[in-house]
């Protein structure tokens, strides 16, 4: 009678020590799994904060706040006419007015130092992501700040692909994140609903775009439940913000020139083929791509740590590329791939919401397939392999950005040579013009047409160029005759020479009453001096 129950002990013992065996087993996966998710986080915010100091150092270091529309930019800032010459166009963007503009000028006229107020109106554009990041910190209530790390990780992968370029969809990326914090973890009250309207108010009004972002906001927002308060009180917040949108730009139309160029840049905005034209992002693709694949392939085949393997693989492709076959440079399309802000933003900005939902307890709407989507996402070789690939994206956009402001540096210095030069191309319409055709092809992909005259302006010593660079390429122009005439005449602290350079330009094409357009170029009004 003792045998069988001799063998029942054993076998409850054998039941208890596999029970056992299995909580270990699970508590050790747990363990690796957070262990994983710890470094991936590291990796991220120490990323994004890396590349948020980067801007401001790199930006002001190598002055690229003039790069592109920014030569326009600074050049208002310096003769403090920043509204006149473009922002009345654009008031559906007067948050970044408000917040670049504004201090920059008044820098500018308290100090008499145009010098001073460009490198204001940098810090204050290169800067936001760093300002984003910290308010993005104060705001976020979820378990862990989630949503901290997503806009970090969001900061250090997408950013860099328009840095340099002064897109309002940057100031937009900077104002998202917060917002999205705020709109979810601010308390219930009227002071908790003011900072949720100032908040979609301020995104609204940097980018026309930035309308779709809050709208993805509001939709995270649902992933509470329709019914949830903090729903309610961003969708009556937004709807007052819409309202306010529709009426300043109802009241502050653009100028007629200006118009059919905000159409078709609106169209190219949403273009997706910015993308694929994009030779960083194709690499960027590639590598991202090919390091999958590699890991795929390497783990069939039995091999040991095969993420660290498909990295070096990768790695060893991308230097055969950079040292061999590269002859790409990522400039103007900085300005075309602000695409890929409104494109991501939303999916990051639901994915960073629906995981700190959910880390909350407080992820109450089904959506089909999210509950699939999240935990395979936080699996831990979908989390291995995340890692390795933000690894290989931050390398790409090193060198990329590398490259971009050492080939910035040397045009500068072609444009500074041309205008401190004695060179000239009378048949411009001046005999202190001269044609920026005159730089090295390889140098002149960092040319934008529309601003090289206002860089060689910003560039002289003194503001004072000996001659104008001009692009005969030139097919729009940022100043009428008359604006161009009232600016010359002003009191500034830019030379009234240099001035009187930019308003001949402006008048040889764009005149209060009438628009030359393309490279035509037009006699002013009989009544002007040209």
């Amino acid at each position: 009678m003792r045998q069988p129950a001799a063998l029942a002990d054993s076998i409850d013992m054998t039941a208890e020590l596999s029970a056992s065996r299995a909580a270990y087993d699970g508590l050790h996966a747990d363990a690796a799994v957070a262990s994983d998710i710890l470094l991936l986080r590291s990796l991220v915010i120490g990323a994004g904060l890396c590349w948020a100091i980067v801007f401001v150092v790199a930006g002001l270091g190598y002055g690229l706040q003039l790069f592109g529309d920014g030569s326009i930019f600074s050049y208002a800032v310096a003769v403090e006419e920043a509204w006149r010459f473009h922002w009345h166009n654009i008031p559906g963007r007067l948050f970044v007015y408000l917040f670049c503009y504004v201090p920059a000028e008044a820098y500018v006229h308290l100090a008499r130092d145009p010098q001073g107020g460009i490198a204001v109106y940098g810090i204050l554009f290169f800067g936001a992501q760093l300002i984003g990041l910290a308010a993005t910190w104060a705001a976020d209530r979820s378990r862990g700040r989630i949503i901290f790390a997503y806009a970090c990780g969001s900061t250090a992968c997408l950013c860099p692909f328009v840095f340099g370029f002064p897109t309002e969809m940057w100031m937009a990326h900077a104002l998202f994140w917060p917002t999205l914090a705020l709109c979810h973890c601010t308390p219930r009250g009227i002071g908790g609903s003011a900072l949720v309207f100032l908040a979609l108010l301020a995104l609204a009004f940097t980018h026309e775009g930035a309308l779709v972002l809050a709208v993805a906001i509001l939709l995270t927002l649902a992933l509470r439940g329709v019914r949830d308060p903090a729903l309610l009180r961003a969708a009556a917040g937004f709807s007052g913000v819409v309202l306010v949108w529709a009426a300043v730009k109802a009241e502050l139309p653009p100028d007629d020139y200006i118009v059919d160029v905000m159409h078709r840049a609106a169209l190219n905005f949403i273009d997706v083929r910015n993308l694929a034209a994009s030779d960083r992002f194709l690499l960027m693709a590639g590598a991202v791509a090919g390091y999958a694949i590699a890991v795929a392939i390497l783990r069939l085949l039995a091999v040991a740590r095969p993420r660290a393997y498909a990295a070096v693989v990768v790695l060893a492709a991308l230097i055969a590329y950079w040292l061999g076959f590269d002859h790409a440079l990522h400039a103007d399309n900085r300005y075309y791939l602000r695409t890929i802000l409104l494109m991501a933003l939303p999916v990051l900005g639901g994915l960073a919401a629906a995981y700190g939902l959910r880390a909350d307890g407080r992820l109450k709407l089904a959506v089909p397939l999210l509950p699939q989507l999240m935990t395979a996402l936080a699996g831990r070789p979908m989390i291995q392999a995340t890692a390795g690939a933000v690894g290989l994206v931050m390398l790409v956009h090193a060198v990329e950005t590398a490259k971009f402001v050492g080939a910035w540096t040397d045009y500068k210095a072609a444009v500074r040579s041309l205008a401190n030069g004695t060179a000239a191309d009378p048949g411009l319409g001046d005999p202190l013009f001269v044609s920026s055709a005159r730089i090295d092809a390889e140098l002149n992909r960092l040319s934008w047409s529309s601003t090289v005259h206002f860089l060689s302006v910003l560039l002289a010593p003194g503001f004072a160029p000996a001659r104008l660079v001009v692009d005969p390429r030139q097919g729009y122009f940022w100043l009428s005759c008359e604006t161009a005439m009232q600016d010359e005449g002003a009191y500034r602290a830019v030379p009234v020479e240099s001035r009187r350079l930019v308003r001949v330009q402006a008048c040889l094409h764009r005149f209060t009453r009438g628009v030359c357009r393309k490279s035509t170029v037009c006699s002013p009004p009989a009544t002007s001096d040209p």
